[in-house]
């Protein structure tokens, strides 16, 4: 019992010390808190394993993103829209994970039992989210190992891949594409002055913020188990929106930095669940190498796309990481990138990707099977 109590406590007090120490030491400045607190919570995952770990880590990761999201949509000024930018990497981005799909499968998906039902599950889980994933399994008739497997190679790939775009794939996207993110502290250009924290105005916002949560989560529940997730997140990137026009808003700009502390959270929780040692890969190399295929080409697909239409880097890079990690993911990503633009963009393609996701796993599930 006491060992589950410290654990929560680390988990919620972690971030406050490693923002502290980003400030102080220059080297962890440079890495920045989100993955700084990545690696952190890699370390924890492998050496903390309290009786509740898993009960935990599956609390406080969703509980965290859907308290998150309006708080920093709260702190967003939308006179300046990339619109044109946004569905264009909606559309390539879902182009280039089924491009992705099919040509893995060619390479690998013969020598997988079933490999098209392996195919399909990728492509609904890279373009929605885990919801995704379970509905085709059910839908396809998937063994429950197959199911297993899948979900344990993601877990170890996404982190590769997100550990890259962390480390050098975002500097290295904006030497490429088209860069927009000069302006990375409002929408409207403004210089973000530092506000202090007071218990008035964070009760002010929470209270929001609660309201807001309840609302959603009550349509998601009212929309049926299959609908919860896509109705959820639209209905807090909605609210959240509208909710940033509202004086008592507006007047508290410290909504920002509480979602900022929030996805610092889910950071190093989502980070300790890479606990390497439940990760079972035996007999298995080729859907490995399928999955691995379909995370880094379909980012390198996209990559072209967005230099052919002239798609801004962070746009490029939020949307992938939609597609790839699904929506929770953004905030994390738009705070790496120090680039508050893309949350309300990210969220919106993540939000089509949930809704579409079945449907683009089912039609590929019978296409893969004519190839």
């Amino acid at each position: 019992m006491i060992a589950n109590v410290l654990t929560v406590l680390l988990f919620l007090f972690l971030p406050a010390a490693v923002i502290w120490l980003c400030g102080k030491v220059k080297v962890l400045g440079k890495i920045g808190p989100v993955l700084t607190l990545y690696i952190l919570g890699i370390v924890i995952g492998n050496t903390l394993r309290p009786e509740a770990m898993p009960e935990i880590q599956d609390l406080l990761s969703s509980a965290m993103v859907p308290i998150a999201i309006p708080l920093m949509l709260f702190g967003c000024r939308f006179s300046r829209t990339g619109n044109r930018s946004s569905v264009l990497a909606l559309v390539t981005g879902l182009a280039a994970v089924i491009l992705a799909v099919v040509g893995g499968y060619l390479l690998f998906g013969h020598n997988i039992p079933e490999g098209y039902k392996v195919g399909a599950m990728l492509s609904g889980v890279y373009t929605g989210g885990t919801v995704n994933l379970a509905a085709l399994q059910a839908m396809l008739d998937v063994p429950e190992e197959t199911f297993i497997l899948v979900n344990s190679c993601d877990m170890l790939v996404s982190f590769l891949y997100l550990t890259f775009l962390m480390t050098v794939g975002i500097r290295l996207f904006r030497r490429i594409l088209p860069n927009e993110s000069s302006v990375q502290s409002d929408f409207t250009g403004e210089k973000e002055e530092k506000v202090p924290m007071r218990i008035k105005d964070m009760l002010v916002l929470l209270g929001i913020d609660v309201l807001i949560i309840g609302i959603s989560a009550g349509l998601g529940l009212l929309a049926g188990d299959g609908w919860f997730m896509t109705v959820l997140i639209l209905m807090l990137t909605t609210l959240g929106i509208a909710a940033s026009f509202l004086p008592a808003v507006r007047k508290r700009p410290q909504a920002y930095d509480m979602g900022y502390y929030c996805i610092c959270i889910f950071s190093v929780v989502v980070a300790s669940m890479a606990d390497f040692s439940k990760l079972d890969f035996s007999g298995s190399l080729n859907t490995l190498l399928y999955l691995t295929f379909v995370i880094f080409v379909s980012l390198f697909i996209q990559l072209l796309f967005s230099r052919l239409f002239r798609i801004d880097a962070d746009t490029t890079v939020i949307s992938s990481v939609t597609y790839i990690c699904s929506p929770p993911f953004v905030p994390m990503m738009a705070m790496t990138m120090k680039n508050r633009n893309v949350i309300a963009p990210g969220l919106a393609i993540g939000v089509v990707g949930y809704a579409a996701g079945n449907y683009i796993g089912f039609m590929i599930a019978h296409l893969l099977r004519l190839l």
